[in-house]
């Protein structure tokens, strides 16, 4: 890990909730970036299309937007002085082969490719997800901080 400070990489539940002032998460990410996350962070190509993909749902709680809308406020994001782009050139099975013993299902499939990337990366993943804690275990603890909801 860098010794000066953390590379963070923000998933899904993150990126939307700092994008929507109304979300349920919004003060505590907000609060999160304000104080040590905005020098260095960013997404991937999961959570940018992930991004897109749920805020574009009508059946989204937030206000639902347009395809344009939604590539608009990534590019938004892209211009702040510490965004960075996680690229992903690696395998699936690559990326999860530290932690894959502790992989019990269907839904754990996109967290694990994202704190196998923060953990590549020498990066830390930011969740709300307190069930990735499973994932990383005590090993790659480092690699993960999972936000309080409040």
């Amino acid at each position: 890990m860098n010794s000066t400070r953390a590379r963070y990489l923000l998933d899904l539940n993150a990126l939307i909730s700092l994008a929507d002032p109304d979300s349920l998460h919004y003060r505590a990410i907000l609060a999160w970036f304000d104080s040590s996350g905005e020098d260095d962070w960013g997404i991937c190509p999961l959570t940018e299309a992930g991004f897109v993909r749920v805020t574009t749902n009508p059946a989204y709680r937030g206000p639902t937007r347009t395809v344009e809308q939604a590539t608009a406020i990534l590019a938004e994001f892209a211009r702040h002085p510490g965004y960075r782009y996680w690229s992903i050139s690696d395998k699936w099975a690559v990326l999860t082969a530290p932690f894959s013993a502790r992989l019990l299902g269907h839904q754990q499939v996109t967290d694990a490719y994202l704190l196998g990337l923060a953990i590549k990366e020498k990066g830390v993943l930011v969740t709300f997800d307190k069930g990735i804690k499973y994932l990383a275990g005590t090993d790659y603890r480092r690699n993960l901080l999972v936000l309080d909801e409040s």
